[in-house]
């Protein structure tokens, strides 16, 4: 359940390549940068723009006034970037995403159909194909206690040696509004979590996360 090839479809992302040599997903956050440097060199001049340095924006993006976006940074075809979006560099934005108001992306990869509308903090993180964040929902990346992220599945440790690590949401994941993802957590493909969740470990597949943490398998 942890590892890249179980959570998503790599046609949706331009990171295809970075992620197919990562066993584990968390592997690409320190390369997202420098991956994003590398394809935004290579993006077409008919369909994209540098409109500012290492800021690479599809053409038939929607760019609304009053956000703020720092290289480097690519934004896909068709996606909204809303009023008020932060965006503090590091994303690599998918296509036909939609990037909120009051939005905040840090060192990510958001796949294409990504919905991040509202009040949403996604640092450190990956969002798989039409992923969805509800209104509030957000992504800790740093322990309290500022020790390294250790990935738990079960029994199951996967001690990661980094400090930074928000979520790993698989292809079609639904997030509840107002919903904390502690740490590490992996939310696997189609699985939904409830509004005012606090998340934290692996979510299997088809699964709901329901209040006080019960998990069930979807019907």
């Amino acid at each position: 359940m942890l590892k890249t090839v179980d959570l998503f479809d790599l046609e949706h992302t331009l990171a295809a390549e970075l992620l197919k040599g990562c066993e584990y997903p968390w592997q690409a956050l320190p390369l997202i940068k420098e991956t994003i440097l590398a394809i935004g060199k290579t993006l077409p001049a008919d369909e994209y723009e540098e409109v500012s340095e290492n800021v690479w924006i599809a053409k038939d993006a929607k760019i609304y006034p009053n956000n703020y976006i720092a290289g480097p940074c690519i934004i896909g075809h068709e996606t909204e970037v809303r009023p008020g979006a932060f965006i503090r560099g590091s994303a690599l934005v998918g296509d036909h995403c939609v990037v909120g108001n009051s939005t905040e992306l840090k060192n990510v990869i958001l796949f294409d159909n990504v919905q991040v509308p509202h009040y949403n903090y996604v640092g450190d993180s990956i969002l798989g194909y039409r992923s969805h964040m509800g209104a509030g929902s957000i992504t800790s990346n740093v322990k309290s206690d500022k020790l390294p992220v250790v990935i738990r599945c079960g029994e199951e440790r996967a001690e990661t040696g980094m400090k930074k690590i928000g979520a790993m949401l698989g292809d079609r994941v639904e997030i509840g509004c107002n919903s904390v993802l502690n740490p590490g957590t992996i939310v696997g493909r189609d699985s939904n979590v409830y509004p005012t969740s606090c998340v934290r470990g692996t979510i299997p597949e088809k699964s709901i996360w329901k209040f006080g943490g019960k998990v069930v398998k979807k019907n």
